[in-house]
């Protein structure tokens, strides 16, 4: 049994900025309304025969979007940003590129790129890292990060 959960319907967004250095059309920081899909599926159980409660996936979902919402989406795994300074600013450099952000605005993940199919297997990581605390019999789920509508890019994890 599966559940499905459409972001912009459920409100699984956030607008973030990135950047995916060094490549000709996205190296330049700019942004996405975001919004994140989501599907698990599982066996029914516990008292109310769910799969997984709406309710709990979508709080685990804003949770995350939350944390990115208005935020440089900086990926701290990059083989092509040097950092120089993390403290009060996020000072780094990408061949000779200067930047220095405050730190507030910034979103350090431990990612090697902040493309839609990085932030995807992330959000998958985390959901199922949330929801392993629940009771629930959860085979799969997939997450899809869309950059905007028509465009995203989905990850499939199973659970262990």
């Amino acid at each position: 049994m599966k559940i499905i959960i459409n972001g912009i319907h459920a409100n699984l967004r956030f607008a973030s900025a990135h950047m995916i250095p060094c490549h000709e059309f996205c190296g330049g920081i700019h942004g996405h309304s975001y919004h994140v899909d989501v599907t698990v599926e599982g066996e029914r159980g516990g008292e109310f025969g769910f799969v997984v409660d709406f309710k709990t996936v979508k709080g685990i979902v804003r949770k995350i979007c939350k944390k990115l919402d208005h935020k440089l989406l900086i990926p701290e795994k990059s083989k092509e940003i040097e950092f120089k300074n993390m403290d009060k600013f996020v000072e780094f450099s990408i061949r000779d590129k200067e930047y220095k952000i405050p730190r507030e605005d910034c979103c350090l993940l431990p990612l090697t790129s902040t493309s839609a199919e990085a932030m995807s297997q992330y959000f998958a990581e985390k959901l199922l890292q949330a929801l392993a605390l629940e009771e629930a019999d959860i085979k799969t789920l997939e997450i899809c990060v869309n950059e905007g509508i028509g465009q995203g890019a989905c990850f499939t994890k199973t659970a262990e």
